[in-house]
Formats: structure tokens, sequence, C-alpha cells
């Protein structure tokens, strides 16, 4: 009986932990099941339209259970500044997003989400939104932080070196479909083109990132905006897709990987993962969620080593370690920084406190 309590209480303390996992595990199969997805012949654009249907789909009656009796108005001027974040950093991220998966490999788009605290940091001390103090402990990790990310992305996408030892047997005998397109696009040279466009993916992700707090401040209903958001984005995608696309045959879905994949990034990654975070950042904070970003990489590495017999070089190994360890310092001085403005606003509110006392 005490052993079953023991392993309760271990379960309810460790639960930020076990979904935390569970989110960078779901995020892994995103990447992996989309590659496969466009490998196999899907077009790029067309799984925005059906993902960003899906995730429409799972989320409104979410949405409405939720939220219906909270839901504030929304004047023209609100609709348009959702509307375009909806442009930005859903239908324009998504589409160079998957245009990019489909010339370079799982492993480096599942790593160049490493990136994103560092470009958001960067973006929002250009537009002063952050600021940075040199002197400081924390601002000089925020700024080393982000130089180092940036150069993990570049070594991880662009310096190869030796092949692992322990992965040369895979070299032998008949790659997978995933695999040899990969190989494919790294052999000619246009492996430049996959890992830029991801970069630039990630550059409007953080853009859209830091649009999100004005906009909630005017619509702090969560579900129901990102509801909004994926439904016009799925507007804005159909009418992308059905310019680039004119082919009715490659709008059609079979029981078959490509709807698994649709299905999978629309009602798991952007609905369930989207709860648990939300979920996890409250009873953790967005710093301990963020902790746990680079476990997505490992797993899609590995994965796609052992399934789609993915060559993993010397080079992408350096470049991953200098993503994570560029992460943890931009995280480790953001929190440092938060922790400072924390201990600064106590005295100044007991100084408030005890002028009213002495007033009344």
């Amino acid at each position: 009986m005490m052993n079953f309590q023991t392993l309760v209480k271990s379960y309810e303390s460790n639960k930020p932990y076990i979904a935390m996992l569970l989110v960078q595990a779901i995020y892994a199969g995103m990447a992996l099941l989309s590659k496969a997805s466009i490998s196999s012949g899907m077009n790029p654009f067309i799984f925005v339209v059906y993902r960003q249907a899906f995730a429409t789909l799972s989320l409104a009656p979410f949405a409405y259970f939720f939220e219906r009796k909270d839901v504030p108005h929304l004047s023209y001027t609100l609709i348009w500044k959702i509307f375009f974040s909806s442009l930005i950093g859903l239908t324009i991220t998504l589409n160079m997003y998957y245009h990019g998966l489909n010339h370079t490999s799982a492993t480096f788009a599942a790593a160049s989400t490493n990136l994103i605290p560092a470009i958001t940091f960067v973006i929002a001390l250009i537009l002063r939104i952050e600021r940075i103090y040199i002197k400081e402990l924390h601002g000089s990790a925020k700024l080393i932080g982000s130089i180092v990310s940036v150069c993990g992305a570049l070594v991880f996408a662009f310096v190869k070196g030796p092949s692992l030892n322990f992965m040369t047997w895979y070299t032998s005998g008949e790659n997978s479909e995933v695999a040899s397109t990969t190989n494919q696009f790294s052999s000619t040279g246009e492996f430049i083109k996959g890992p830029l466009t991801i970069l630039f993916a990630n550059i409007l992700w953080s853009c859209w990132s830091i649009m999100q707090a004005p906009i909630m401040k005017e619509y702090p209903a969560k579900l129901s905006l990102i509801t909004l958001q994926c439904f016009f984005s799925m507007i804005q995608a159909t009418l992308w897709a059905g310019a680039m696309e004119r082919n009715l045959s490659s709008w059609k879905l079979g029981w078959d990987v490509n709807l698994l994949s649709v299905a999978y990034c629309g009602v798991i990654v952007t609905a369930f993962t989207y709860w648990l975070q939300l979920w996890s950042i409250q009873k953790r904070g967005p710093v301990f969620t963020s902790m746990f970003t680079p476990l997505a990489l490992i797993i899609t590495a590995v994965v796609s080593a052992f399934v789609w017999k993915e060559i993993i070089y010397v080079g992408s190994v350096c470049g991953a370690v200098l993503l994570a360890a560029g992460l943890y310092l931009v995280l480790w001085g953001k929190s440092r920084e938060l922790d400072g403005k924390i201990s600064e606003q106590k005295p100044e509110e007991e100084t408030t406190l005890e002028s009213i006392k002495t007033q009344e």
C-alpha cells in the first residue's frame, strides 16, 4: 500500500516532466512523419492546407465549450491583426518549413527549433522590446547564447565531416526513400536551400510569437485566438496551394502516410501539445518548458538513423551540441533576469505597503 502511495506521489510531483517529455516526443514525430509524407510525393503547400483544416476542426469544439462565455468582442482592426499574424506566423512559416523539409533532413528540422529562443531574443532586442545589459552576467549569457546557437545551426547544416563509426553499417544496402531524397539533395548542392528556408521560417515564427503579446491583451481567449488563426491560415493556405498546384489529383488523400501525417500534425501537434504546454507553463513557467526542446532533436536523430538509415556526421553532432549549449545559455540568462526583476519588485511592494500603513 505504501509503495502504491509513494508511486502516486512521485507521479503527481513529476507530471510536468512527463508532460514535456511527451510534448517533445510528439514534436519529433511531427518532423519524422512530415518528412515521410513529403518525400513520398505529397505537395508541401497542400500539406499545410490539410494540417490547418484538421487543426481548426479539432480546436473549435474546445474553444466553444471552454470560452463561449468569455470571448471578447472582435473589432475590424483586431480581425485584421489576427489575419495578418496568421499570414506571417502560420501560413508563410509553415509553407516555408515544409518546402525546406523537402530539401533537407528531419533531423535538421528538429535541430533548428533550438534556434527560436535566440532568434526571438535578437528580434525583440532590435524592436526594443528586450534590453541587454552587457555588464550583467545574465545579459552576457543571452548575447553569447544567441551567437552560439546561430553558429551551431550553421555547423549542423553545412559542416559534415566523417560519419560516425557505429552508423557505417547502414550505408551498405538500399537506403529508404526518405534517406535517398536527403542524400540526393546533399550531394547535388541543393542542401543549402532546405536549411536556409527552414531558418527563415524560424525567423517568421519568432516574429509571430512576439506579435501574440499585444494581440492577447485585446483578445485574451487563448483557445479561440489560436482557432481563429488556424481558420484564417487554412483559407490563406488554400489560396496559396491552389495557385501553386492546380492538378486535382494532388489534393486527394488516401488511407496512407499522407492522411496520418496531416491528421497527426493538425490534431495532436496543434491541439493536444498546445494544451499540454499551457498546462506545463502554468505549473513550472516558460523557461522550464523550453529546457526540453533539445529532446526532440535527439529523438528525431535516433529514429532517422535506425528507421530511415540517415547517416549521422560528426559535424552534425558538434552543431547539435552548440545549439543546445546556446539555447541553455539564453534560457539561463532570461531566468536570472526574471529572478532579478522579481526580487526588485518585492522591496518596492513592501515600501508601498509600509507607506500606506503610515498614512493610515
